[in-house]
């Protein structure tokens, strides 16, 4: 191994040898891995090879094996965990972090970091190990003995908001690598509104590890199609061709060349034969990908899963289960490595620790950019920390939303939903966003901001193209890139069913993305149950940490908007109508932004003989069916409730003012085009819908067939 460290020891100290023999230690045959496995100890004995002598390569060796038995103690002893990956990319990881990466461990949020996504979450203690050894404050070695144990730091999969230094979270496998694209695409958009010829703020690269199994799963294609079109060339993964899943070897079910297909995409691909020791080629690949700026580069490396275990590499026995005690030994024996369990030597640390002081040093260069920067150009820089550093939100955006809510007439939502969104644009640069092909019906363009294109990534339109599913997951990515970018997705409602995976990421990972989802009902008509939300208001209710707005006029709309851009920790859904809505008698922008609110109640006392619950355009149902009861001499109290999730963080005295216990179940109706699942939180009596949609013209048709007409809610309501 040709490679010389990035520092040496000082004259006449010499590096920890291990307790045990140094015998020679072969380089396996690649190409012929499906039938090799690493050798055993006394069979490395009986070898002729060359045994290491040079203080350079052991010391590289001890480094990687650093992060190798870390991850190998770490799942023994909580006796669950993913070993094998961590063994195999060890060399890579190193080589990453130690010669190319800028970041600074003293502060993980500095701005012009590079960014590293592990996509193959699952061997995650590959990455607690390099923070850890590389100084970040957030990985303690006590938190590795700590891995995967109750109220750790180091859960079994990444989690950003858990681990300072961790930028996602993965473990759905596909899904870090479209973040990283996501992380990649916020970066060539920051860095063309700011940068100047003459002084860069933003230089900085998105690496990603990713698996098999990412490649396997259709949304890592859905990302990296558009990353290859979009041209990104700070944009580098590392493939962890190892060709080994739970199930065995891959050639059961996954025999494509992987290399040809990112080709196709518009990547650059580099191929490493060996990841397991050649560190000199991994670092000349990482070169070559920083030396291509006009496309996104897979670095193929081929490893061994398991890599230095006598009896479980190349084998799926090390993908997801401990080694064991004796396979413990066996590998510590086979890799030389004599120190005692979640021990690493002195030299080892010191070296690794070495970032620290250079990290600073980076970061201390960037502060002296800036400060440059700020002098030349005031008024960018202050754009600069307003959005980018503080990541504020203006509030004048509110009373502009109130303004335009309150110009309007009578429209679908989804038209007053382009209204808010042509309100906010030019107030609030950091929103980027748009449609999965299919702008022209969510009405989710930006006008005059231009679209974020190879050519153009000044641009603030997205054109994801037909990728629900990527899409999320990109704008996911977008939001965590740390550059303050207010990301936001559209598709038909029905279709989020494409993207929920990704949704669910957004609401675990606390993700502020905000999603538009238009067409909310069955009342699109002619095109048929395909395309008819039924269960989906109630299924986004049921995601913790995530906002189901469903609006029902232009005050409520304003109000969905205002919500959704200062939930920077919650991800917003928003369904609007295709259908037109009328304007709501009592409509309150503070009351929508509460989540329920009382539109109307006619008793002296205040507590109403029944309470009518409506939400979107069905809200006009249960108004004009409250002026019929109240003809006959019943009083009613009508509730709009655009989003149940905000209403449950209100406090027990409001929920009580809206929905006063003394108002029982029984006497309570809601009234909603979507199913009833959900409701009896609130409510023993529906007007909904439980069955799948039905194609046919027109809303009128659709509406008596499903009942929703205020006769049917009248009637309803009447029996209670």
């Amino acid at each position: 191994m040709a490679f010389v460290p990035c520092s040496s020891f000082a004259p006449g100290v010499q590096p920890r040898r291990s307790a045990f023999v140094q015998t020679a230690r072969p380089v396996l045959p690649v190409a012929s891995r499906r039938s090799v496995r690493i050798l055993s100890p006394s069979m490395v004995a009986s070898e002729s090879a060359k045994t290491l002598t040079q203080t350079g390569d052991q010391f590289i060796d001890d480094c990687i094996n650093a992060i190798r038995f870390l991850a190998i103690d770490a799942v023994e002893k909580a006796k669950s965990g993913h070993p094998g990956m961590p063994m195999g990319m060890a060399p890579a990881s190193y080589v990453l972090w130690n010669k190319f990466m800028n970041f600074n461990p003293k502060n993980p949020s500095f701005i012009n970091r590079d960014r590293f996504v592990l996509s193959a979450g699952h061997g995650s203690m590959l990455l607690y190990a390099l923070l850890y050894l590389f100084g970040f404050e957030s990985v303690s070695i006590d938190d590795i003995k700590q891995f995967r144990q109750y109220m750790s730091v180091t859960p079994g999969h990444p989690e950003n908001f858990e681990t300072a230094g961790v930028e996602v979270t993965t473990g759905p496998l596909g899904q870090g690598i479209c973040n990283a694209v996501g992380i990649a695409m916020a970066e060539a958009h920051i860095a063309a509104v700011y940068n100047k010829p003459d002084c860069e703020i933003i230089d900085n690269y998105t690496y990603c590890i990713l698996g098999d199994g990412c490649n396997m799963e259709g949304i890592s294609g859905e990302a990296c199609s558009l990353a290859g079109h979009y041209g990104l060339g700070k944009l580098i993964a590392l493939y962890d061709d190892n060709h080994i899943s739970i199930d065995g070897h891959t050639d059961i079910s996954f025999t494509e060349d992987v290399g040809k297909r990112f080709e196709a995409y518009g990547w650059q691909v580099i191929n490493v034969p060996n990841g397991n020791t050649d560190v000199a080629a991994l670092e000349k690949a990482i070169a070559d990908a920083k030396a291509c700026t006009d496309k996104p580069t897979l670095i193929k490396v081929t490893t061994i899963i398991g890599y230095g275990s006598p009896n479980k590499a190349d084998s799926h026995d090390s993908h997801g289960a401990a080694l064991g005690g004796d396979e413990v030994a066996a590998t510590r024996e086979y890799l030389g490595w004599g120190y005692e369990p979640f021990e690493v030597p002195q030299h080892v640390l010191d070296h690794y620790r070495e970032k620290v002081a250079a990290g600073a040093a980076v970061e201390q260069k960037w502060n002296e950019t800036f400060a440059t920067y700020k002098s030349k150009y005031p008024e960018l820089a202050a754009q600069f920390e307003q959005y980018v550093v503080r990541k504020e939100v203006p509030e004048s955006i509110e009373q502009a939303l109130v303004d335009a809510a309150m110009s309007t007439d009578a429209k679908a939502t989804r038209q007053l939903s382009q209204l808010m969104l042509n309100t906010i644009a030019p107030l609030y640069p950091p929103l980027v966003g748009g449609s999965a092909d299919l702008a022209g019906s969510n009405l989710t363009i930006m006008k005059g901001f231009g679209d974020f294109q190879k050519a153009t990534p000044e641009g603030r339109n997205l054109r994801f193209g037909v990728r629900e599913h990527g899409m999320v997951a990109i704008a996911n990515g977008i939001n965590q890139a740390g550059y303050g970018l207010k990301p936001y997705t559209a598709t038909f409602f029905v279709f989020t069913d494409y993207a929920r995976g990704a949704m669910r990421l957004s609401s675990l990972s606390r993700t502020g993305v905000i999603n538009v989802a238009t067409h909310d009902s069955v009342f699109l008509g002619e095109d048929g149950p395909t395309h008819q939300p039924i269960e989906h208001l109630a299924s986004f209710r049921a995601m913790p940490n995530h906002y189901m707005y469903r609006p029902a006029d232009p005050i409520e709309t304003a109000a969905a908007y205002a919500v959704a851009l200062k939930s920077d920790k919650t991800p917003t859904t928003m369904a609007f109508t295709r259908q037109k809505t009328c304007l709501l008698d009592g409509g309150s922008f503070e009351g929508a932004k509460k989540g329920m609110y009382v539109l109307s109640d006619d008793s002296e006392s205040g507590v109403a003989e029944i309470i009518l619950i409506g939400t979107g355009s069905e809200t006009e149902l249960a108004q004009e069916a409250a002026k019929k009861i109240r003809a006959n001499g019943k009083t009613v109290r009508v509730v709009s409730a655009p989003c149940v999730d905000v209403f449950e963080e209100q406090s027990e005295d409001y929920k009580d003012s809206v929905l006063p216990a003394s108002v029982p179940k029984s006497k309570r109706l809601v009234v909603e085009a979507g199913t009833s699942y959900g409701w009896s939180r609130y409510a023993d009596n529906f007007v909904c819908i439980d069955t799948f949609g039905i194609s046919a013209p027109g809303k009128d048709d659709m509406k008596k067939h499903f009942g929703m007409t205020v006769e049917n809610v009248y009637e309803k309501a009447k029996d209670l």
